[in-house]
């Protein structure tokens, strides 16, 4: 893969062969050729190429792909890549396009890996407590497979439904049940990774715990397809609880609802879920699915403990709760769960039925929660844009949503502005530019200022050590030299 040793790469933090002259560029119709031969099923009809361009971030392609390569097989990954390795000509890994930073967007001369066609379970086993899958399984299927053998798979995204596993990896997704659980890599036992020049890799094992060599594993989730394509990941699975009880709580303002939420978990209530909606969004909400939600309060907590001390926890949660509350609600059937919780996966859907949306992902710590939503509201009033903030309050993670019209192709420079301005809360109550939605294109330069110089070259070395020509998804989370070569079209 390398001319040079990979410890080589990291000290320098550079591409062993970034000044060597490659083969002259590519035309456009012979790497056309060269995949068509390679792989199972290569997509070049126009209107599906500009299809695969970009993701839900609303980010525009710089270019449409010159070609998509539709994996069916590990073997079609692997050969994509080492024709790309050849030719320093750009790849770009997708899944379902549900990416919310920009991560799966396209330049120019570049090949889209699209992975939803890899979307096998090969395997649950119910004693071990773990499945098997390919990166194109969507996170739901994959937990309603689980569920026949009495177990579940924990993360749980908002996207679940229409998002697969292997982009829950590459961006290590979170969801409503982080505050309890964790994230996606919380449950990521091992994968198997197709480096830049195409050679398979495996990660991790099976087993409840293991030290073995470095955890490599973890390099790879979260790494937004910069490192290496996910073609295969060992997931942890866990059993159903016994007992779930929902507490649902309306309060006069976002700000008591936040100061709520801290006094939650400062309180050990143990929630498997406090998310938090506000005025702005209850209203969205209700405009877009015919709901009275922003009748009852200014804000809106759901909250949810699981397992055999559900009930008990529940009833601190509520207790809690109700100091600061107007109204408190307990609920054990899963009739009123799914119909909460459903007005809550419904809010982004909701804001986008009537506009566009910059859709931001910041988290700060638990007990800075209600200043964090204080600024944020004031960010949109100084800057008069429409803004929806709703949260996985139990971790701290807010998404503040700003809404512009669907006639521009851009967010106004007013909404840019904002933006901006959130991250820089972000930073300096704390917290990180994203909790769980990556960095991607949208929030690349901001994650210069989180991480620091000497923090972000320590990342660009690795990223040379394991793609030296720069290849594998150009420009998305870290800004490096990439000496590939451009299509000549």
């Amino acid at each position: 893969m390398s001319d040079r040793p990979a410890a080589a790469q990291l000290r320098t933090g550079h591409p062993p062969d970034a000044q060597a002259p490659g083969p002259g560029p590519p035309d456009r119709a012979g790497v056309r050729a060269e995949l068509a031969a390679a792989v199972t099923d290569l997509v070049v009809d126009p209107d599906r190429l500009a299809a695969a361009g970009t993701d839900r971030s609303g980010l525009p392609a710089s270019a449409p792909p010159l070609a998509v390569v539709a994996a069916r097989t590990v073997d079609d990954v692997t050969a994509a890549l080492r024709i790309a390795h050849t030719h320093r000509i750009p790849v770009i890994p997708r899944g379902a396009g549900t990416g919310l930073a920009g991560g799966a967007v396209t330049g120019e001369g570049s090949i889209v890996v699209d992975l939803t066609t890899l979307d096998r379970i090969v395997e649950i086993d119910p004693v071990d407590e773990l499945a098997r899958v390919e990166p194109g399984v969507l996170t739901a299927e994959l937990d309603r497979a689980a569920r026949t053998h009495g177990l579940r798979y924990i993360p749980d995204p908002a996207s679940a439904a229409i998002s697969t596993i292997g982009g829950n990896i590459a961006t290590n997704a979170g969801g409503m049940r982080c505050v309890k659980y964790g994230v996606t890599g919380d449950w990521i036992l091992g994968l198997e990774v197709a480096l830049a020049d195409g050679t398979i890799i495996s990660t991790g094992r099976r087993t409840v715990k293991g030290v073995a060599g470095l955890d490599l594993t973890s390099l790879f989730v979260g790494s937004e397809g910069t490192l290496g394509i996910v073609v295969g990941a060992t997931v942890r699975l866990a059993p159903i609880p016994d007992d779930v009880v929902t507490v649902s709580a309306g309060f006069a303002s976002v700000h008591d609802a936040a100061s709520a939420c801290a006094a939650v978990i400062a309180g050990r209530g143990d929630p498997s879920l406090l998310e938090l909606v506000d005025a702005a969004t209850l209203r969205v909400i209700d405009r877009a699915q015919g709901t009275d939600l922003a009748t009852r309060a200014g804000a809106l907590v759901i909250a949810q403990a699981d397992g055999r001390s559900a009930r008990t926890d529940a009833a601190v949660i509520a207790n809690i709760l109700g100091a600061h509350a107007q109204w408190t609600r307990t609920a054990t059937d899963q009739t009123t769960a799914d119909e909460l919780l459903a007005a809550r996966r419904l809010a982004l859907p909701s804001i986008e039925a009537f506009g566009r949306a910059l859709i931001e992902d910041i988290c700060v710590p638990r007990s800075r929660l209600a200043q964090a939503f204080d600024a944020v509201a004031d960010i949109g009033r100084r800057h008069g844009v429409d803004l929806y903030t709703f949260a996985h309050a139990g971790d701290g993670n807010l998404h503040p949503i700003l809404a512009y019209d669907t006639a521009l192709t851009e967010p106004p420079a007013a909404v840019q502005r904002a933006a901006d301005e959130i991250f820089g809360v972000a930073l300096e109550l704390g917290g990180t530019i994203s909790g769980e939605h990556g960095v991607g294109i949208l929030k690349r330069d901001w994650l210069a200022r989180e991480a620091g110089p000497a923090s972000l070259s320590v990342q660009q070395a690795i990223k040379s050590a394991l793609d030296p020509r720069g290849i594998l998804n150009p420009d998305k989370v870290l800004k490096v030299h990439r000496p590939h070569a451009m299509i000549h079209t």
